[in-house]
């Protein structure tokens, strides 16, 4: 017994992990150069796109996690509060979206693989003119399964490679560029944008204007996907509020001086978005007579890259593995190996990244197919988060009393107004997607083409969702040594989410429970009630054992 509990000590994400972790889902250097075009008015931007969903997705995150903090993430939330069928839908879309990102970014990859190298100049004229693209592709992607290969190593080995790749490849970075910024200035170079209190005001470009905000928003999407580790914290309810709000911060900074610094050294005229970032460490390389530095920020970007695949390869699969043994998804699909991650559905998803790189490469119109794929995502994305908002509010009017050790602030109407915000900017994010940019003719082919491909494309991947939900209402596919609890309103004998007055923790209404899938063994009454001494008892018994 000894060795076992030993042998689960090894296996704790530590709070720094967790936060690297969701720092590599959602901020990289990368992602600032395209925020860049728009200057100062770009911190602005990011602060809007922070408040308005960044915040209360964290804050909404946060709350979910301290109440149901079980196995499951997202589907054990929004299956609490609205049912399996659209927990399990929220589970797909994560699984689908890093497959459909992951390959349409391979052509990017391709082109930016010179830099690598000391010869600036030639790997500019190379990314311009990229030669051989099949073939560099097809080593990247080698690389991507070889990444995938040590996400099936287990939670240490990835929060590891998250943790170290986030510090190397953004943090680190980030500060050299503070610095040598700071020395690029007293150097007596003049910033190439305005940098006055009245440029972060944003000018007004019509709908583009719109399209950039509704970007942002997407920027800081997938704070919460970690929550699937939230079984290997210490200390779960805690430290995973803790690691959401510092994730913010971190985030925000990597986003916003990032940007600005891009701004101020590269004319907007100039801007590339493949390779502008090394230029301005070449740039700021040079100032103290080392240009090369940019090669040192492509490999440490490298690391960076490297941490976001293994972690969001590991995330989605990890949780739709966990709700898979629980009678979702084939035996074969659920299966886990000795690291007890689901191999399987890890290497099912890198080969259909496999497959969508090389479709982008070889479908004559690349652009066209890359900006459907982007929206499609974008469209399914933020109808996860309107899911999860819903689901948000409908537990705090159907399990009221249910034990949250954090809460958003100011009762119904706090979390009305939190919900109510992140819910207007999902929406709002959802109807730029779908509006035809002002390229769609030349790109996709008229307006009309490019809506009813989209809403086709989100059309698909719901309906497999329903239909492998349905599929697994008449299949036997449950494993009865899961480790995945009940939902409570099972445990409570109701056929559905619904109203209940109960106080029981979560926590304590699934211990030693039969896993979900198999009956109930130790059923509670929908209002039944303990003592406050036993609620404050429970989550210290969680806090000193890690056990929840």
């Amino acid at each position: 017994m000894e060795d076992e509990k030993t042998k689960t000590k090894k296996t704790y994400i530590s709070v720094l992990a967790l936060t690297m972790m969701n720092v590599s889902m959602v901020a990289g250097l990368a992602n600032d150069v395209q925020q860049s075009f728009y200057g100062l008015a770009s911190v602005t931007y990011f602060a809007i796109g922070a408040i308005c969903f960044f915040i209360p997705t964290a804050l909404v995150a946060a709350e979910l996690a301290s109440g149901w903090s079980n196995r499951g993430g997202i589907f054990r939330w929004v299956g609490e509060g609205l049912g399996k069928g659209w927990g399990l839908t929220c589970l797909f879309i994560l699984w689908f979206q890093t497959m459909l990102n992951f390959g349409m970014g391979m052509p990017s990859f391709t082109a930016t693989i010179m830099f690598y190298t000391p010869n600036y100049d030639a790997a500019v004229k190379f990314a311009q003119n990229p030669q051989h693209e099949l073939l560099i592709m097809t080593g990247w992607i080698i690389l991507y399964w070889v990444l995938a290969y040590l996400a099936t190593k287990g939670v240490k080995t990835f929060s590891n490679l998250a943790k170290y790749g986030v510090i190397i490849g953004s943090l680190i970075p980030l500060a050299v560029m503070v610095i040598l910024a700071i020395v690029w200035v007293a150097q007596g170079h003049t910033p190439a944008i305005p940098m006055t209190p009245k440029d972060l005001i944003p000018k007004w470009n019509g709908m583009s204007t719109l399209a950039l905000a509704a970007g942002v928003f997407f920027s800081y999407t997938g704070i919460d996907m970690n929550a699937a580790h939230i079984k290997q914290l210490k200390h779960p309810e805690k430290d995973f509020t803790k690691a959401m709000f510092i994730s913010i911060i971190l985030a925000f900074l990597i986003f916003v001086v990032g940007t600005v610094i891009i701004a101020m050294i590269i004319p907007e005229k100039q801007i590339n978005v493949l390779y502008t970032l090394y230029s301005v460490f070449r740039i700021l390389g040079s100032t103290i007579g080392m240009p090369w530095l940019y090669m040192v920020l492509v490999w440490a970007l490298l690391c960076n890259t490297i941490a976001m695949v293994v972690t969001n390869m590991a995330g989605p699969s990890f949780m739709l593995g966990q709700a898979g043994g629980s009678g979702f998804l084939p035996h074969w699909l659920q299966e886990k190996n000795k690291h007890n991650m689901p191999a399987h559905l890890m290497y099912t998803q890198i080969a259909g990244m496999t497959i969508i790189a090389y479709l982008v490469k070889l479908i004559p119109n690349v652009e066209g197919f890359v900006i459907l794929l982007t929206q499609t995502i974008t469209v399914l994305y933020m109808f996860y988060y309107i899911l999860m908002f819903t689901a948000f509010l409908r537990l705090r009017y159907d399990q009221p009393n249910r034990p949250r050790s954090f809460k958003v602030p100011g009762g119904m109407v706090g979390a009305w107004i939190v919900a109510g915000i992140g819910l207007i900017s999902s929406v709002f994010a959802i109807v730029l997607a779908i509006y035809p940019p002002a390229q769609v003719k030349s790109e996709v082919g008229s307006p009309a083409i490019y809506i009813s491909v989209i809403v086709i494309l989100v059309a698909i991947i719901l309906a497999i969702c329903l239909a492998l939900y349905q599929l697994s209402k008449h299949h036997d596919w449950v494993n009865p040594d899961n480790e995945f609890a009940p939902f409570t309103w099972e445990i409570e004998g109701l056929k559905k989410p619904g109203k209940v007055l109960s106080n029981v923790p979560t926590t304590l209404m699934s211990k030693d429970q039969n896993p979900m899938g198999m009956p109930i063994k130790r059923p509670y009454k929908p209002d039944q009630q303990v003592s406050e001494h036993v609620v404050k008892a429970d989550e210290e018994n969680n806090i000193s054992t890690g056990k929840n």
